[in-house]
């Protein structure tokens, strides 16, 4: 048995964010991520960032935070046009760093789209401080049920 499993060791999570609950793949290598989707249609992607999340300073690695752009961006196709998607171009800055424990939040807006790419901007932050901001292009594929 694993203590990770208990209860007092679950991450405590902001209200109205649930945990994405991953079954499989990538996501579930990364996370755990959390989502909270508003009335509006808006929506955040989080993540609490753990040790294992970070690089050899301590701070958030930045392949983790270049995933989870990738996850947070990318999600307004599903939002605003319902299709599976995958990733054509993901361009980012890194503005700041995170740290063990910050709770790092993210969003995007599609932008535009043209012959099923869909071009998405996007950002990334901890509380008030901007963390990435970045663009990517996504191939809108089959309807989501």
């Amino acid at each position: 048995m694993t203590d990770d499993l208990l209860e007092e060791n679950a991450v405590p999570i902001p209200e109205g964010y649930q945990s994405m609950n991953w079954t499989r793949g990538f996501g579930r290598q990364i996370g755990p991520l959390y989502e909270r989707i508003e009335e509006d249609g808006s929506y955040r992607r989080a993540f609490l960032v753990q040790d294992h999340h970070t690089n050899g300073m301590g701070n958030c690695h930045g392949g983790m935070l270049m995933a989870f752009a990738d996850v947070a961006f990318g999600h307004a196709v599903t939002m605003a046009y319902h299709r599976y998607w995958v990733t054509v171009r993901l361009l980012t800055d890194f503005i700041s760093a995170a740290k063990v424990g910050d709770w790092v939040e993210g969003t995007g807006i599609a932008t535009g789209d043209e012959d099923d790419f869909i071009t998405v901007k996007g950002r990334i932050w901890c509380g008030d401080r901007t963390i990435m901001t970045g663009t990517g292009v996504f191939k809108a594929l089959g309807e989501r049920p």
